[in-house]
């Protein structure tokens, strides 16, 4: 195999994950910091027959890569070095199955070609890499989450304010005490809109906590209102997804001393409907759109 040449194709390779010298050299840049300066480490690297195997422009790519991620922040981390350069390559690589990872990889026998590549140039166990693609990806997916609820949210919020004449409240803008993100404030018809947001396309799952399943079982006003956003977090389709359908997904709690406080649900795509039926009585002539028809 030819050996890249410049530091630009070296940390490409990292980035999308695969099997290359510059991961081992990042590797042993982590395990020889704690000792040593970068100034040594980088003449032992040089000059050493052990550290000759690779060369410098791969151990000076390997580090720039691992300056990059934020690895050389805390060179003294207790996790082993082999699975701090495994997790950053998964984090930074982009590879599209990491968001789904929670469905396409439910064991080690599952990983991907591209994540066992990485896990065995860095001396890693399939179980052991199954454990952090797992961990990178609840971070990845928390963080995104945040992310696209909050602009989920915010344009449900501009596209029923525009729609009506009720008032429109972003209740879980400074509290997430309600059980519910947003309140049409209206005498006859009052809506507590419960809103889960997605940039996905053909899968619909998202968390519900105990809070505000349990809000919605003695709130009637309450509804689970799903956004689909755009990658550039333009609504695109909004639906509703029913009480009883929520009723019959979430977990039993079937003893005393244990209790459920969070689950994923997946939505088929009969437990849907278009739109947001409950509005009818309050949009503005003309302004129905998206929010009874859906896409």
């Amino acid at each position: 195999m030819t050996q890249p040449t410049s530091d630009r194709s070296e940390s490409h390779m990292i980035r999308r994950t695969r099997p290359s010298p510059v991961l081992r050299a990042a590797l042993r840049w982590l395990e020889r910091l704690p000792a040593s300066s970068p100034a040594r480490c980088r003449a032992l690297f040089t000059n050493h027959v052990d550290y000759s195997d690779l060369t410098p422009t791969q151990y000076e790519a390997a580090y720039t890569w691992l300056g990059e991620n934020s690895l050389l922040e805390d060179p003294d981390s207790s996790a082993a070095a082999g699975e701090r350069v495994f997790r950053a390559v998964l984090a930074s690589s982009g590879a599209p199955w990491l968001q789904d990872a929670d469905i396409l990889v439910r064991g080690p026998d599952e990983l991907p070609e591209d994540a066992l590549r990485a896990a065995d140039a860095l001396d890693i166990s399939e179980n052991e890499a199954y454990e952090q693609v797992s961990a990178v990806w609840g971070k990845v997916d928390t963080k995104a989450r945040a992310l696209i609820g909050s602009a989920g949210e915010l344009a449900l919020v501009a596209l029923l304010t525009e729609a009506t004449d009720a008032r429109v409240e972003h209740v879980a803008a400074y509290s997430d005490g309600f059980g519910y993100d947003i309140a049409v404030h209206a005498r006859r018809h009052p809506l507590h809109i419960e809103a889960k947001s997605t940039v996905r396309r053909g899968r619909l799952a998202f968390y519900l906590s105990r809070h505000e399943y349990e809000t919605m079982r003695r709130d009637p006003a309450w509804q689970l209102v799903t956004v689909q956003l755009t990658q550039d977090h333009e609504i695109a389709a909004v639906a509703s997804v029913a009480a009883e359908w929520i009723r019959a997904q979430v977990p039993q709690d079937r003893g005393p001393f244990g209790r459920w406080e969070a689950c994923r649900l997946d939505v088929s795509p009969d437990a849907v409907v278009p739109g947001i039926p409950q509005l009818a009585p309050l949009l503005r002539p003309g302004a129905a759109g998206l929010l009874l028809s859906g896409p």
